[in-house]
């Protein structure tokens, strides 16, 4: 649902497309477990914003009563295992993380998930996790998930669950863990069949403030020195390549627009979108 425009973005064709699905990579690989038999408490959070729904949407009752499922459970710390790859990884390599092993965090948010999003035919489902960072005890996992959730009468699907998992590789136990819906200006989408003889679904997006899951020391990442890594930001574009292939395309400020083409004589196409091009939120 990319339509009309809040914002106007141009491009330039170009030849080449951007390539950063494993930026700078480190040779040296290595080995992920768990395992520690003890259970690890995460604690979850929900609070919608009502003043970000529409008049129609304050109406839906599942909807504005969303709450998390259960505010604190303890997780077997096999749970986590599914984030972890099956082979020895380097810092910047991503791979797909076991999905039936990640549903267990996700009823913790609400009873019925679903990776596969309802008003989505592309690629753009499922997760993808990345091994940023690692010294001699730690590896820091960052990971992207598109999820949604059935409600009743409809669904909620957030823009994206991103978040961290930070092993401690010489006890094989869960040191930190965050999953969590990142803030913006809108940061979910909404489809309510708000009349049961209806043949379609009304849409609305929102601002939830809050929509986490987190276990573990929040400032333990601040105190880490890692001997080999990437930057968040790195690790954070080659995850969006993974969902997003429009992500590969040289885009353009309009700034900068007509001086590139003069410059490269090449011509100019010309997109108006609504919404953000790189997550679920509308």
């Amino acid at each position: 649902m990319k339509t009309l425009s809040i914002a106007l973005l141009i491009l330039i064709a170009m030849s080449g497309h951007l390539n950063a699905d494993n930026p700078s990579a480190v040779d040296n690989k290595i080995t992920l477990n768990l395992d520690d038999t003890s259970e690890v408490l995460v604690k979850g959070s929900i609070a919608l914003a009502e003043e970000s729904l529409s008049d129609t949407f304050k109406q839906w009752d599942a909807l504005v009563n969303l709450r998390v499922a259960e505010p604190e459970k303890q997780h077997p710390t096999s749970v986590f295992q599914g984030f972890l790859p099956k082979q020895p990884v380097s810092v910047g390599e991503l791979w797909v993380p076991d999905m039936m092993g990640v549903v267990p965090l996700l009823k913790q948010l609400h009873p019925n998930p679903n990776f596969f999003l309802h008003i989505n035919f592309g690629d753009s489902f499922g997760l993808w996790a990345c091994l940023r960072a690692y010294n001699d005890q730690y590896a820091d996992i960052v990971f992207r998930i598109h999820a949604e959730f059935r409600l009743e009468d409809g669904w909620f699907t957030p823009s994206q669950f991103t978040g961290h998992l930070v092993i401690d590789r010489i006890a094989e136990k869960v040191a930190f863990f965050e999953m969590y819906v990142p803030k913006g200006v809108i940061n979910f989408d909404v489809n309510w069949k708000r009349d049961k003889n209806a043949s379609h679904h009304i849409t609305s997006t929102g601002f939830c403030p809050k929509m986490e899951l987190r276990a573990g020391a929040q400032d333990l990442l601040e105190h880490i020195k890692f001997t080999a890594s990437i930057t968040s930001a790195e690790a954070e574009r080659a995850l969006i390549l993974r969902f997003y292939k429009s992500q590969q395309i040289n885009w353009v400020p309009l700034a900068q627009v007509l001086e590139r083409a003069q410059a490269e004589q090449k011509p100019m196409h010309v997109i108006s979108i609504d919404g953000p091009l790189t997550d679920e939120s509308c």
